[in-house]
């Protein structure tokens, strides 16, 4: 262990501007401090490495209460975490100070999921300052490298939606725009995948055994919300009208955690604000002295366990029911704190719409439109009326999926247990909203297909959409079937509701913090052709300056440099591939990757057939004597999650590692052909693989995945999809040509007619049937009666169009090959589909729904800014007057 240099004299005593930085942190009351001590609010941004050393050494000392004998690299990472909070929340108090001095709008976006990756190395980038804080750890005798490994990933999602939105928050940040998120705060997350003979076998992830320092808890906020009891109304003469009461409810405390969100080129850092479950009573003392230990605790551990883990197993009632108080703790928690802080504008309620643009993250968060109603009448004295004409001017829902069983439904009799108050609002909304439908289409099957209550479920998309002002989609070709297909007749009643925002990602993480050799390439070129003045400029505006590149796209040094880089990237990528599974891969094969969850429609299932076709082929020809030495070498990488109630994914998990085991071990076919299955992929691991990526598997049914994500990420970083015409692949192709991909598959308005003709029995591709006798006699160790799902699925209706989509999906892949022989082509290639994709930046997609649905303005921290008072603090946390 280093010896860190601690004891110091030099950086041993905290100095008066310390003190103060440690105050800001901690003090309520801002106007008890005279006009001196308030300066040392202002803090500069930048720091010298020994300005930062000292305030490292600082929390190392009285934040940890650790000596130079006893602290290690995790109590330097925590120190160094604890430094940079100290300078953000700077920065975020300000950010909030102008957002309450303005009086601006602001916009809550509201999401179960939130994949954020490490916070150590993105705060530091996002201030410039990783370089100071890397030689002040290093004066201390430590990497800055080692304390960024000891951060573990805050397991607050499971794919796609969590890493978008934050994305989406990164990308408000840096665009100045007044955004706070909202969700929960899991103690387990997900689950920590494990491979064991094959299987996923999940365990809990323990993301916060050792603490977090990233983020701040918040005693001071706190709310309550009610569960089960009943709904009483009765009239009040004193105000003339019906008021309702929730009465017998079990109360549960909703205690605010705050993470920080630091902007780049920008002053501005905002908030995720993410609730944890506590109980109102924490200890039952008569059940504790009749000896009944278990029933003493018994409302404490049934209260935390709604935030305890992402997404329970909805196969059982129980799973279910702990989904929905998830959703309603999390949405109630939000609104309270919301109107809450909304007090700051002295406006009334009523104007609330005004203020506040909530955008719904998918279905999760649609029972806000209830619950917003409830504390209008309930809580504020609103009228019906009066409470659903705000409403409907402060919601906006984004759709992510046409998949029936990811529309969230809930049964009429749950809810009505659960939350009797909104049972009885949502089904008032549902009648009100009927009446007024068949008013204007006079349809009978347009209003019972956009019914909120109907076939004993509540639909929550529905109820989402009639609460909404805005509706959309997020990729030109998903925007199209959710308007045309799956919301047609929400479309018919309200044309203008429905729009189109493209996904996008943020290139601050996904290349300049994943591919920083990469990023220097892009800046040097830039700078050195006069095109921009610094990094940033094309960072914020990739889609401006980036295209700018291919002016060197016939220069083979400039294309042997990419070359260089990936070769680089690859090299990493093995190392974490032998690190987390003992696989050694050559960098001269194609790495052909695969990570994103797992489920039949992304077609994973597609890939390992395609695998093991190509391993039959390399064994017929080593068995005839052929010389296999002019066979494409390739790396088949995959990664996933299943969901724990989703055998048949579990089962192609187990189907890729039964293959892998065999064709890994066969010495005959040369390292030609390699499988591995990286496990627990998180966003730790992505920025090591996406780098190192050659070929991107982008392969789902066309017309089944929204947009995604994985695909742009992949394409920035110098990877080739190839891919079905499907989600955002369609606009990635109209960006980078469809000349730089590997397009196959049936598109999508040729899916519903393969999918009749399947409809009695599929026919069954011949290769694809090869692999089935194949698998039925047991040729990679399973038993067919294990593979039945899988085997009985190709055989049958085949719902996803395997057997439609092989021989095509096969030919892309022969093209691979032959491209990749030829390297300066290929890497030629790489390069079109790194300078053309800066519309895929999150950046230019947060622009358009500021522009078109949030209807916001930036708001840039200003310098020479006021005084706060008390008022305007407490404001600003959200701390109840």
């Amino acid at each position: 262990m280093p010896n860190y240099l601690i004891d110091n004299e030099d950086v041993q005593d905290m100095s008066p501007t310390l003190i103060s930085r440690d105050l800001e942190a901690s003090v309520k009351d801002y106007a008890s401090f005279d006009p001196h001590v308030h300066t040392l609010f202002n803090d500069k941004k930048d720091k010298s490495p020994a300005e930062l050393q000292a305030e490292i050494v600082n929390h190392v000392k009285y934040s940890l209460g650790r000596t130079k004998t006893t602290v290690d690299n995790f109590g330097l990472y925590q120190a160094t975490a604890l430094t940079l909070r100290s300078s953000l929340l700077n920065r975020w108090n300000r950010t909030q100070e102008e957002f309450i001095a303005r009086g601006t709008k602001q916009v809550s976006y509201l999401s179960l999921e939130w994949l954020m990756g490490r916070a150590l190395t993105n705060g530091m980038l996002s201030d410039d300052q990783r370089g100071a804080y890397a030689n002040a750890v290093q004066g201390l005798g430590g990497e800055l490298e080692d304390l960024e490994e000891e951060e573990m990933d805050a397991a607050l999602g499971n794919g796609g939606l969590g890493r978008l939105a934050a994305c989406y928050v990164d990308s408000c940040a840096s665009l100045s725009l007044p955004v706070w998120g909202y969700g929960l705060r899991y103690q387990y997350g997900m689950f920590k995948q494990d491979i064991k003979d094959g299987y996923q076998v999940e365990t809990p992830e323990y993301w916060l055994t050792r603490g977090n320092p990233h983020e701040l808890e918040r005693n001071d906020v706190q709310w309550e919300v009610k569960l089960f009891g009943n709904s009483t109304a009765y009239y009040d003469s004193k105000l003339a009208r019906t008021v309702y009461k929730w009465e017998n409810y079990m109360p549960v405390r909703a205690v605010a955690y705050d993470t920080l969100c630091p902007g780049y080129s920008t002053k501005n850092v905002l908030n995720i604000r993410l609730w944890a479950a506590r109980p109102c009573t924490e200890f039952d003392f008569f059940s504790h002295n009749h000896g009944d230990y278990l029933n003493a605790v018994r409302d404490k551990l049934e209260t935390e366990n709604i935030t305890s883990v992402l997404y329970p197993n909805d196969g059982t009632d129980v799973g279910r029911r702990l989904r929905l108080k998830q959703q309603y703790f999390f949405t109630s928690a939000s609104l309270q704190d919301m109107i809450n802080r909304f007090r700051s504008t002295k406006a009334p309620l009523s104007r609330f719409h005004e203020y506040y643009t909530i955008q719904l993250n998918d279905t999760h968060p649609t029972l806000a439109v209830a619950e917003l109603m409830r504390l209008l009448i309930d809580e504020h004295g609103f009228e019906w009326e009066d409470a659903w004409s705000v409403v409907i001017k402060t919601f906006a829902y984004t759709n992510h999926t046409v998949l029936p069983e990811a529309l969230e439904k809930w049964p009429v009799h749950m809810i009505q247990h659960m939350l009797p108050r909104h049972h009885d609002i949502i089904c008032e909304i549902d009648r009100r909203f009927c009446e007024m439908a068949y008013e204007k289409l006079h349809n009978n099957d347009d209003v019972h297909a956009m019914r909120i209550v109907k076939d004993g479920n509540i639909h929550m998309a529905n109820l989402a959409i009639v609460g909404s002002f805005a509706v959309n989609g997020v990729a030109a070709i998903h925007s199209e079937i959710i308007r045309k297909q799956t919301f047609a007749s929400f479309a018919k009643l309200w044309p203008e509701k429905f729009q189109n925002k493209t996904n996008g990602v943020t290139f601050r993480r996904w290349l300049r913090q994943a591919n920083p050799e990469l990023t220097s390439l892009i800046t040097e070129t830039l700078v050195n052709d006069g095109v921009v003045t610094s990094e940033a400029q094309w960072v914020m505006e990739p889609e401006k300056y980036m295209p700018r590149l291919l002016d060197h796209a016939d220069e083979d040094d400039f294309i042997s440099q990419i070359a260089d880089i990936k070769r680089a990237n690859k090299e990493r990528l093995a190392a974490l591939i032998l690190k987390k599974t003992g696989i050694e891969v050559s960098t001269e094969a194609i790495f052909d990757i695969q990570v994103k969850r797992i489920h039949e429609y992304k077609r994973q299932l597609l890939n390992v057939l395609a695998v093991i076709h190509k391993y039959k082929e390399l064994k017929t020809m080593v068995h005839r004597g052929e010389s296999i030495e002019h066979v494409m070498p390739r790396v088949s990488i995959f990664g996933g999650k299943a969901a724990p109630g989703y055998e048949k994914a579990k089962l192609i998990i187990k189907l890729i590692n039964s293959v892998a085991e065999v064709i890994n071990a066969d010495e005959s076919i040369e390292d030609k052909l390699k499988v591995v299955f990286i496990p627990s992929y998180n966003v730790s691991s992505a920025e090591t693989i996406i780098p190192g990526c050659d070929v991107s598997e982008q392969i789902s049914t066309a017309g089944m995945e929204a947009s995604g994500t994985g695909n742009m990420k992949f394409a920035v970083n110098g990877a080739l999809i190839i891919g079905t015409m499907d989600g955002a692949n369609i606009e990635i192709r109209e960006c980078i040509g469809h000349e730089h991909m590997f397009i196959f598959g049936l598109t999508e308005d040729k899916v519903a007619d393969a999918r009749a003709a399947n409809h009695d029995g599929a026919k069954v591709n011949s290769k694809i049937n090869e692999i089935l006798l194949d698998l039925e006699a047991g040729a990679f160790g399973m038993q067919s009666r294990d593979l039945l799902p899988i085997i009985n699925d190709l055989r049958g209706s085949d719902y996803y169009l395997l057997n439609n989509d092989f021989e095509d999906y096969l030919r892309a892949r022969r093209e691979i090959d032959e491209a990749y022989a030829d390297q300066l082509s290929w890497h030629r290639m790489c390069l079109h589909s790194i300078a053309r994709n800066g519309f895929f930046s999150s950046d230019r997609s947060i622009r358009d729904y500021a522009r078109d649905i949030w209807h916001v303005q930036p708001v840039p921290v200003s310098e020479g800014r006021s005084k706060p008072t008390l008022g305007d603090y407490q404001a600003m946390m959200g701390i109840a007057e």
